[in-house]
């Protein structure tokens, strides 16, 4: 896998959490550099994390299935990025993930803590579990994939929460969608380079 594949997949895997800083920025009444930076660490952390434990399960089971690695790797990043696009059109009960209103000030300030922050960002990298252990069939250096995934990740929330306080929440759904198109492409590529 290339450099730039393992770019692109970690801009795609961190598309979920951007979205998520996105409302965090919407609901907080004040961004500061701290705020953002808390929200940017809890998701590059876990994004780099999940990665690399898929890659340690999968590799207790890679000599069973290394014929077939190319066909999990496109099942799993399809199967995200499928999620990711079909998550990306609106819905109709308005409501939005745990930030709904900018007006809820003291709710925001207690979502920045871990015990608001962590179920969150677990939540926004269980995708990056499935693509950690797809990277273990396409035999990628998992070190430099994850740091490259919690860094991007990392820069993107902070962006995100940014983005959320000037902007609020119109490019929350373009993200998603546009994280979702990336993956899937990824996943068809490698079947193709597997086949062929």
């Amino acid at each position: 896998m290339s450099f730039a594949d393992l770019i692109l997949i970690a801009v795609g895997l961190s598309m979920d959490a951007f979205a998520v800083a996105v409302c965090a920025g919407l609901g907080l009444p004040k961004v500061t550099a701290p705020k953002a930076l808390a929200v940017g660490l809890y998701f590059g952390v876990f994004q780099a994390i999940m990665p690399f434990a898929g890659y340690m399960l999968a590799t207790q089971f890679y000599g069973y299935v290394n014929a077939f690695g190319h066909w999990i790797a496109f099942a799993l990043l399809c199967l995200i990025g499928g999620k990711m696009i079909v998550g990306s059109f609106p819905k109709d009960s308005g409501a939005e993930m745990t930030y709904p209103s900018a007006k809820r000030s003291k709710a925001a300030e207690v979502s920045l803590r871990p015990g608001s922050m962590i179920p969150l960002a677990i939540a926004t990298s269980i995708d990056a579990l499935a693509v950690g252990a797809s990277f273990a069939f396409l035999e990628v250096d998992i070190i430099p994939a994850v740091s490259y995934i919690g860094i991007i990740t990392f820069l993107l929330s902070i962006a995100g929460v940014k983005i959320g306080s000037a902007f609020g929440m119109k490019f929350r759904s373009k993200a998603e969608l546009a994280g979702g198109v990336i993956l899937v492409f990824i996943g068809l590529r490698i079947l193709l380079e597997g086949l062929l």
